[in-house]
């Protein structure tokens, strides 16, 4: 076993989409080889209605999944295939836009006003990119929770960790997405299939997630930790790429530690992107615009 090293450390951007909503951008539109399958992380936590509640109204996606994950609040949505429905807290709806699809999205805070959630995007391979268009979704009680060593807690959206299996199938770059607490000081390694890029989002807290091949057993002179060099401090809104290997190490400190890790298998195909439409070639881009010009991008 190899442990991953850590390749970049970056804060995610304040940036506005949609009407207006104002959020965070951890990557995206850019190093799309880096984080092959994956194209875009934005984080759209809020506590303040009047920075969200324009959301993201009717636009088309093609080539992509989008994949919502809801802390507070909820998230209404509708699409042209006449689909309706609520995200709510603890909830994850996994989209596949596939050759066309067009929606909206539109937030709602909770009585507190919060509006906490995560948008990951992830490529489709070439065969799949005009393949159906199809949802899956899942409401807090089907998101199994995987107990791993020394109490420390995951929520496994899709893939596998610690012998529990999350309920999101049938996706074609196999991806791994799991939410990961670790409460009070805990030191873990994570397995990660050395065949995938991988990166963490830190949401919660904070912690070290260390380079250094070194045993985790902990000296009885003290913590062990300050011994083994760790990477600098990952804090709220710290996005995490990691190197090469099977496996990755956190420590948290005596505030929990919160964050969201991700990995998949690189596509290593070429990529055509304009907004909300990804395809493989500069062509099939100008295609989906002129449809969307003229009104055949749906299929009826």
């Amino acid at each position: 076993m190899s442990l991953r090293g850590i390749e970049e450390i970056s804060k995610a951007i304040p940036t506005r989409e949609g009407a207006g909503v104002s959020l965070y951008r951890a990557f995206g539109f850019g190093k799309t080889s880096e984080f092959d399958p994956f194209l875009l992380l934005d984080d759209f936590r809020n506590d303040d209605p009047t920075a969200y509640q324009a959301g993201f109204p009717w636009h088309p996606h093609r080539g992509i999944e989008t994949i919502t994950y809801v802390l507070a609040g909820k998230v209404e949505h509708g699409d042209s295939l006449g689909n309706s429905g609520v995200i709510g807290p603890g909830a994850v709806q996994w989209m596949t836009a596939g050759r066309g699809i067009i929606h909206q999205e539109m937030p709602a805070g909770d009585a507190e006003g919060r509006m906490h959630g995560f948008q990951l995007w992830a490529n489709l391979p070439k065969a799949l990119k005009m393949g159906a268009p199809r949802y899956q979704e899942f409401g807090p009680d089907r998101i199994p929770v995987a107990n791993g060593p020394d109490g420390v807690e995951a929520r496994v959206i899709c893939g596998e960790l610690w012998g529990t299996q999350g309920p999101v199938e049938g996706i074609g770059v196999d991806p791994a997405y799991f939410d990961i607490s670790l409460s009070g000081v805990r030191e873990i390694e994570i397995p990660v299939a050395a065949d995938r890029h991988a990166f963490a989002y830190i949401f919660q807290g904070e912690g070290d997630f260390c380079n250094l091949e070194t045993p985790l057993e902990v000296p009885s002179s003290g913590s062990g930790w300050s011994d083994i060099k760790p990477d600098p401090h990952a804090s709220n809104r710290t996005l995490i790429r990691f190197g090469d290997g099977d496996r990755i190490r956190a420590k948290s400190g005596a505030e929990a530690l919160r964050f969201l890790l991700f990995s998949g298998k690189p596509l290593k195909e070429p990529v055509a992107w304009y907004g909300p439409i990804v395809m493989n070639t500069q062509g099939e881009l100008k295609e989906a615009f002129r449809q969307i010009e003229e009104g055949t991008f749906l299929e009826h």
